[in-house]
């Protein structure tokens, strides 16, 4: 266990500083370029490491239909919508948001994967829906656009949650790195067909060299790195333990977007943020006391 967790502890750190690179890049492109950028250079670390360690990329029994499908649902469109809301709220809030994502996992694994849930866990589930509601009363100038920007990141836990729940599901006999390749690589196709669509004027920031620098950060670290972290964590853990990783990340998150973006921190997000963490906690009791059975 004690790999486990050592994974689960840097994963948090990787990913506290996502929400900040996602931030900075906004300014020069739109959320599908980056999404692009994070997925491309995120491709091109796992692409590299699977060279060095001399690994069979292709197999005749990798099943691409649903590593297509997992690539869409936990890479593509979840860090579109990050990207997106991340245009209407702070990077700080969009990471207590994304904290909801193991209360989202055990929704859908009730709803879609037969998954039996203890009473225990549904009350975690109404705190976490509970601390929503609270950082979703913020004094904004523009509610709509505040609103709009949170739902966006619901959204994303939502498409977390169903693909971690397929991970487990259907891709248990594919090694993590080629999961990892593989679905970075169908999500970069995704999202690059999405971004000449939307916003093809994102191609020109490749050009300059602080959008490099934090695809770099966001993509090779955050997306390549650390998306073998977290299949890692998802196939020798379980879904529900995967997404605990979200528990740990806002405050990195909330720490960087303060001091280098200079955003502000309201008491209200604070609170929101207890109350989430308590109902994350609260589900999360069940996956502790296997763990400490397996153990025993």
């Amino acid at each position: 266990m004690g790999k486990l967790y050592s994974a689960l502890v840097i994963l948090s750190i990787i990913w506290g500083t996502s929400f900040l690179f996602i931030k900075i890049l906004l300014e020069d492109m739109g959320p599908a370029g980056v999404v692009f950028g994070r997925c491309i250079f995120g491709f091109l670390t796992l692409a590299i490491f699977t060279l060095i360690k001399r690994e069979k990329i292709f197999s005749k029994d990798l099943p691409l239909s649903k590593l297509i499908l997992v690539g869409f649902l936990n890479n593509a469109l979840p860090w579109i919508l990050i990207s997106a809301g991340q245009t209407k709220i702070s990077s700080s809030l969009a990471s207590i948001i994304n904290a909801t994502t193991p209360i989202m996992t055990l929704i859908i694994g009730s709803i879609f994967f037969s998954t039996a849930l203890r009473k225990n866990q549904w009350i975690g589930i109404g705190l976490g829906f509970i601390g929503i509601l609270i950082i979703s009363d913020l004094n904004s100038g523009d509610l709509s656009g505040h609103l709009s920007g949170i739902l966006c990141l619901l959204g994303a836990t939502i498409c977390y949650g169903t693909g971690t729940q397929l991970t487990k599901k259907y891709l248990g006999q594919v090694t993590t790195l080629h999961i990892s390749l593989f679905t970075m690589l169908s999500a970069a196709i995704i999202s690059f067909i999405i971004m000449l669509i939307t916003t093809p004027e994102s191609l020109a920031a490749f050009t300059k060299w602080h959008v490099i620098f934090s695809l770099l950060g966001l993509g090779s670290l955050g997306s390549g790195i650390a998306y073998l972290l977290y299949y890692y964590l998802i196939k020798e853990g379980s879904p529900e333990f995967a997404s605990l990783v979200t528990y740990i990340v806002p405050g990195s998150a909330i720490m960087w977007g303060a001091f280098i973006l200079g955003e502000s921190i309201h008491f209200t997000m604070i609170i929101g943020l207890i109350v989430i963490f308590i109902g994350v906690y609260i589900t999360s009791m069940k996956v502790k006391q296997k763990e400490k059975k397996a153990a025993a």
